[in-house]
């Protein structure tokens, strides 16, 4: 069972208007990411001993590698590795830095970041920005989001395509568009994109676009988006300035 956007909506009107009752909620989140932080911490303890017990077992005994089972019992541990790596950060996803910076010169660090992991790759990357005000916001956790964001559209593309990125003030904010020309989502998966531990990804885990939505909504903003299947994919990002 998960939340809507409509049903966030709905409980966050409710928490507006109640001061006692938005009070007792958040002392329930806090409660629930201290517990989901302890669960993380306590697994990863006794799963960082195996990975090196594993580790010194291959050096020791090279032939190891030949073993049946061996890579997948590998690349098990190594996914569930992952899985507590990005369970902690959509965790600690609402949790922010803030401070004022240039979101002009935020997005140029990015986007030529992400042009570099793409030179020698099918994939053409392209971006416009426009004139773009200074913001109120966590850098770190908001080049996390887009950088999520133009993974899941490299990932999408098999063979030539193209990913373009646009941001531009406008209404109060800046929106920023990340297109691709991917294979595209369907209905069904549209409806749970945003819906923790839901993926249609081989060796994903479902919580990459639940953090970026944890992360824009912790800025006030909005995340949607677009798509059908061979059309490609549009992400909106909205962010108040």
């Amino acid at each position: 069972m998960s939340f809507t956007p409509d049903d966030m909506k709905k409980l966050q009107d409710f928490l507006n208007q109640n001061d006692e009752a938005s009070a007792l909620f958040q002392k329930l989140l806090e409660a629930h990411k201290f517990e989901l932080h302890k669960i993380c911490h306590e697994i990863r303890n006794p799963l960082t001993l195996v990975s090196s017990t594993l580790q010194l077992i291959e050096t020791q005994h090279p032939e190891t590698k030949s073993f049946a089972h061996w890579n997948t019992l590998c690349e098990d541990l190594s996914y569930i590795e992952s899985l507590l790596a990005e369970l902690s950060q959509y965790n600690n996803s609402s949790a922010m830095t803030m401070e004022r910076f240039s979101f002009r010169s935020f997005m140029e660090r990015l986007v030529l970041s992400f042009a570099a992991s793409t030179e020698n790759t099918a994939i053409e990357f392209t971006s416009r920005l426009g004139d773009l005000p200074e913001i109120t916001g966590d850098q770190t956790k908001l080049r996390q989001a887009f950088l999520n964001l133009l993974r899941n559209a490299e990932q999408s593309i098999e063979g030539p395509g193209s990913i373009f990125l646009s941001a531009d003030a406008k209404d109060g904010g800046i929106v920023v568009e990340i297109r691709d020309t991917g294979c595209g989502m369907n209905s069904e998966v549209l409806e749970t994109a945003f819906t923790p531990f839901v993926t249609y990804k081989s060796g994903g885990t479902g919580l990459g676009l639940p953090v970026v939505q944890n992360i824009i909504t912790a800025h006030h903003g909005r995340l949607s988006v677009e798509s059908a299947v061979g059309s490609g994919t549009v992400f909106f990002i909205f962010l108040p300035i």
